[in-house]
């Protein structure tokens, strides 16, 4: 094909190591969910507010805990711990403050996490403790060396965007303190599932349509063979890398990489 006028790019097992999540993300996630969530609810019980959808920011921390809340209830798992509804109303405090939910709410919060969910609210409020650890400098973005200077070659002639199930805000996170600085001012946008599932080709047709490219002008990057062959439906031109520590994929159908560097 001739050269793209997009590169997308999914991230763990594309730009990063494939253990970026389980070995250093979720880890950070779970020793620090408890003093994240007091904090946040403490704030919440002082402002006297409640845990249910209302006119919340749609990125507040208050917010993320209420999906969360109403993912619970609608969860079919009989085991998963379940957040009963706490509230505090204007000047008149329930009998159940909202700090008494944190024990269930980090129990299952711990659950989505070892069944690795694709929960929105769990995203959402991991992107909020990383971007702590991203900012104190106890989280730094790993990403395999190849990926600045392709970055910084393609955005010559086109746009790099990033799809993730992680949330776009921990993305923009992630690139803004990685082992070699500052990448934001090279990607374009970021995708997370809001757009939809990565394994569903009217999610890459949506990235298409919200970058006003046609999707054949669109190269996507995974290690996963279902996503490339959702964006290949998609009319998207498709490479399947092959990193250190990725599950060897065969057969797929896909052009082969292992370096960025093969991509002009």
């Amino acid at each position: 094909m001739s050269q793209p006028s997009l590169y997308l790019l999914d991230v763990e097992g594309t730009v990063a190591p494939c253990s970026l999540t389980s070995e250093q993300l979720i880890p950070y996630a779970r020793t620090h969910f408890e003093g994240f969530l007091c904090q946040s609810i403490a704030a919440l019980e002082k402002k006297g507010g409640d845990l249910v959808p209302g006119d919340l920011d749609s990125d507040s921390v208050f917010h993320d805990l209420a999906l969360l809340q109403a993912e619970n209830h609608a969860d079919s798992d009989q085991k998963a711990p379940h957040i009963a509804p706490h509230r505090v109303s204007a000047g008149q405090r329930s009998d159940a403050n909202p700090s008494d939910a944190i024990p269930n709410i980090l129990a299952y919060l711990n659950c989505l996490m070892d069944r690795d969910s694709d929960s929105i609210a769990l995203k959402s409020l991991q992107g909020k403790v990383w971007k702590a650890g991203f900012e104190s400098g106890k989280l730094k973005g790993t990403l395999f060396n190849d990926v600045p200077h392709a970055f910084a070659r393609w955005t010559s002639h086109a746009r790099i965007a990033i799809y993730s199930s992680g949330s776009a805000s921990a993305q923009q996170v992630f690139f803004s303190h990685t082992i070699y600085g500052d990448l934001t001012s090279l990607i374009a946008a970021y995708f997370d599932l809001r757009v939809g599932s990565k394994n569903q080709f009217a999610s890459y047709a949506a990235i298409a349509a919200s970058m006003q490219v046609a999707p054949h002008s669109v190269c996507f990057f995974s290690d996963a063979a279902r996503e490339l062959d959702a964006a290949r439906a998609a009319g998207m031109d498709t490479r399947l890398i092959c990193r250190p520590g990725n599950a060897l994929v065969s057969g797929s159908g896909h052009s082969t990489i292992q370096s960025l560097d093969e991509v002009p």
